[in-house]
């Protein structure tokens, strides 16, 4: 099932999101995780992509196909192309195809440090239109409400989101944010600009210090005060923090179905308990 069909029925699409294990762990140890969210039954997984970025680690693929084939849930393949050559891509294309994964979201992935990207694809939108000329996928891309920490301006982000779009992402997922008016105002620019396309919030319930001050760093996500004191002052009682972080998560994604949100894709860490409990608090509002 092409995922952006659940975009045409008139309720807030809820998905989830798992990560692969790093090379030095069974993807097995993902699984009993994956089983339990399943429970939840959300309309589609999306799976990061495996760690190291390369043909050789597989376990992307793997973790998609088991959910689809144990859960008869449908998955959605992560894939990035910076560190990427056509043949990788081709390759995983493939791969794809034969375990009846017909879901990608495109991502030009992170630079790493010390280390020359690939020239064959130096933007998501450039995967994008490679993906729609290889094969019947259905592909999304990822938007950032507080712009892209490298793009030159928040118009130019949004320029290049809409070249995304133009180039076949059909529905697309946010970076987290934790400032709904932030998520609101991105959304109003990028309708005015000409982009139809259907957006899915990204929530990330924090359940501890290290995890906010990481992601922060990596996306540049903006912290509003409410949220900073419930850091402070719940920050040195791990579940009390774990409590407050899906409180807040909880308020947050309230408001966002309030206001007419067309999805939700919580990012659940593999925490199935956190994402359990935010389900149960929100699951009537579906």
């Amino acid at each position: 099932m092409r995922l952006t069909e659940l975009y045409d029925k008139g309720k807030v699409v809820f998905s989830l999101e798992v990560f692969p294990p790093n090379n030095r762990v069974p993807v097995e140890s993902v699984l009993k995780a994956v089983d339990e969210l399943a429970e939840i039954k959300p309309a589609y997984f999306s799976v990061t992509y495996g760690a190291g970025g390369n043909r050789a680690n597989r376990s992307t693929r793997e973790i998609a196909a088991y959910i689809k084939e144990k859960h008869n849930i449908e998955a959605m393949a992560h894939l990035t192309c910076i560190n990427c050559t056509r043949e990788d891509v081709d390759f995983m294309l493939e791969d794809f195809k034969k375990h009846n994964i017909e879901n990608i979201l495109a991502l030009r992935g992170d630079i790493k440090p010390g280390e020359e990207p690939m020239n064959d694809f130096a933007h998501a939108s450039d995967l994008c239109n490679y993906i729609r000329s290889k094969g019947d996928f259905d592909i999304a891309g990822a938007c950032y409400p507080e712009t892209h920490v490298d793009a030159v301006s928040e118009y130019d982000d949004i320029m290049n989101l809409k070249t995304k779009v133009d180039s076949g992402a059909t529905h697309l997922i946010t970076q987290l944010f934790f400032d709904n008016n932030s998520f609101y105002s991105f959304m109003e620019k990028i309708r005015y600009a000409g982009i139809t396309a259907p957006v899915a919030a990204g929530i990330m319930p924090v359940t501890n210090k290290k995890q906010i001050e990481r992601m922060v760093t990596l996306c540049g996500a903006s912290l509003p005060n409410k949220f900073v004191k419930m850091i402070q002052r719940y920050e040195d009682n791990p579940e009390a923090l774990r409590d407050a972080g899906i409180a807040y998560a909880v308020d947050q994604i309230v408001d966002l179905i309030s206001n007419d949100v067309q999805g939700i894709h919580l990012y659940t860490m593999n925490n199935p308990y956190v994402a359990k409990k935010i389900y149960s608090a929100i699951s009537n509002l579906l």
